[in-house]
């Protein structure tokens, strides 16, 4: 933290730099990192008159080309590129070689968007390819050679490179941007989508500049390292940014992908308060909502986010969220489908729709959703999860445990995937590594409290009923702590089989409880009167055994703590 304190210790020198980049990106038409820099500007204490940076340095070059740029811009901020790149092709200036490239490299772009709307049904593995990309390699990596490339130049380079699927020279170009101008958080974000583990980020050899910090804080949120990432961004609200928004919605997008629900919700609604207007991250807000089946709230903010901007991506994401919460599925994938045409990359709409299509009962359509999401971003746990469960409908256990695999590896301590994983294995006949699953599943935190039902269950099924008795009862300690036991069925289950297993080895009391909690629920309430019957006849006979049956167990997969007897006098159901 110190280190980051002094890193960050002139607030003023950072404002600085911010508004020196904000009129770079502006000259260049890089209007998102603009956005980034002034957001985090507005951040920041306004300068006094004498402290602004004066304004952009020109050379001879600059001064030449003046006049041709400014018609160029003009012409490239209605988005007419050909025309952009038409007046700017005899211009000398590093300013107007970039938007010369950048024009023709848009133009590209444009007209490949506009031929896959017209021709290809978003589910259609786009065939369309950007015409220019080449041409623009060939010309960039001569400069590049020749080392005449400045910072903005090399970082379309690597989106030219990320575009022709030269993954690996793309990563070394965005790393080289961002040495030479550091500020272009353009460059960062490229980078971001493109290293896929930490032992790959830990490799870059990265600028050393208070950008890194929010490159590093993004990077952890992406990489699912999130106790990580919200110390860091932690620390950059300590270092001054407290008021920026950036940060707030980041920190809001890892709670919610930690599944803490209530903290995100908190903040996307402060965020909301702050920034009425905004709408991006409004998508991961519905997700949130929809979890908690919040329809009043989802519907209030899809008909707030189609006044603001109804051809915005997140825009009809919300209202596909709001169509699957209430059930209207062939709706609901309409609008992640217009989404998807809004821009086809957008990893949330194809994850989406795939969960859409599954509801629908159409598997095939899914999977190619899964696989669309993937190939946008390899890191989306829920696309390989999905894809899991589709094959697991399609009963094809060992495509789930490829699928649930690759899940897990993204999100080791996520309880649905171990317990996923224990599933496939449990089906593919697997069981010491379904026991480890479901035990690992229990140990890092089981959200839906499945995990030790199961293991149990598997341990029945083998017949190691020492086994199987410790984990119903962990079991039922678990439930009746949290006071679930009247919500959760399966607690039945568990008394069912312990009041048979304690009368097996002699343990008459326990036994007579757990009969008698079996009459408080229905399904168990006819073994529970039979098996008081058998009870008072042994009981004649017999005193009961004081056998410790909760020392450790036999040589088994399943490391099981050292429980104390069940004790269910103090709850009443």
């Amino acid at each position: 933290m110190a280190a980051l304190c002094s890193e960050f210790g002139d607030l003023v020198q950072i404002k600085k730099q911010l508004i020196s980049v904000i009129s770079l990106c502006k000259e260049r038409g890089l209007v998102h990192s603009v956005k980034w820099a002034s957001e985090l500007a507005f951040a920041l204490d306004p300068l006094p008159k004498n402290e602004l940076p004066p304004p952009t340095f020109f050379t001879e070059e600059d001064a030449q080309d003046l006049d041709a740029l400014g018609l160029a811009k003009s012409y490239f901020d209605l988005k007419e590129y050909d025309r952009a790149a038409y007046f700017l092709r005899g211009c000398c200036s590093q300013k107007a070689y970039f938007l010369y490239m950048y024009s023709r490299y848009l133009s590209g772009e444009k007209k490949k968007d506009d031929e896959t709307v017209d021709s290809l049904g978003p589910l259609e593995k786009g065939q369309v390819r950007n015409e220019a990309l080449r041409e623009l390699r060939v010309e960039l990596s001569k400069k590049h050679s020749a080392g005449e490339l400045d910072g903005f130049a090399l970082y379309l380079y690597g989106v030219v490179l990320r575009k022709l699927d030269l993954l690996k020279e793309a990563v070394d170009v965005f790393v080289e941007a961002t040495h030479a101008l550091p500020l272009h958080w353009g460059a960062w974000l490229e980078l971001c989508n493109l290293i896929t583990n930490i032992e790959m980020l830990k490799s870059l050899s990265l600028p050393d500049c208070w950008i890194r910090d929010f490159f590093m804080a993004h990077m952890y949120t992406e990489l699912q390292m999130i106790k990580e990432a919200l110390q860091k961004y932690q620390s950059l609200i300590e270092a001054g940014f407290s008021k920026s928004t950036y940060i707030m919605s980041q920190i809001a997008v890892a709670y919610h992908n930690i599944r803490d629900i209530d903290q995100a919700l908190a903040l996307f609604n402060e965020l909301r308060k702050q920034d009425p207007f905004r709408i991006e991250n409004m998508d991961t807000f519905s997700n949130l909502l929809y979890v908690r089946s919040m329809k009043p709230e989802l519907s209030y903010l899809a008909h707030n986010l189609v006044e603001i901007d109804k051809y915005r991506v997140e825009t009809c994401c919300v209202i596909g969220n709001y169509y699957s919460l209430r059930s209207q599925h062939e709706k609901a994938a309409l609008y992640f489908q217009r989404a998807l045409k809004l821009n086809p990359r957008c990893l949330g709409a194809w994850t989406l729709m795939g969960h859409e299509y599954m509801e629908m009962k159409n598997t095939s359509a899914a999977i190619q959703a899964y696989r669309h999401a993937i190939e946008v971003n390899k890191r989306d746990y829920r696309a390989w999860y999905g894809l899991g469960q589709t094959y697991e409908i399609l009963k094809m256990p060992f495509y789930c445990l490829y699928y649930y695999r690759k899940a897990h590896q993204l999100r080791p301590n996520d309880s649905r995937m171990l317990v996923a994983l224990g599933e496939s294995y449990e089906k593919l006949s697997q069981h010491v590594e379904a026991k480890k699953c479901y035990w690992r599943a229990y140990s890092v935190g089981d959200v839906e409290r499945m995990a030790l039902l199961k293991l149990a269950k598997l341990h029945e099924q083998l017949n190691e009923s020492d086994d199987a008795a410790q984990c119903y009862i962990i079991y039922i300690q678990d439930i009746f702590s949290c006071g679930e036991q009247l919500e959760h069925a399966e607690v039945s289950t568990a008394l069912r089989y312990l009041g048979q297993y304690y009368f097996k080895n002699k343990l008459y009391d326990e036994a007579s409880l757990c009969a008698q909690r079996c009459c408080d629920y229905n399904d168990a309430r006819e073994e529970g009167k039979a098996l008081l019957r058998q009870l008072s006849q042994v009981r004649d006979q017999t005193e009961s055994s004081t056998t410790d049956l909760f020392g450790p167990l036999s040589s088994n997969n399943t490391p099981i703590r050292r429980v104390s007897p069940l004790d269910l006098s103090s709850f009443t159901p």
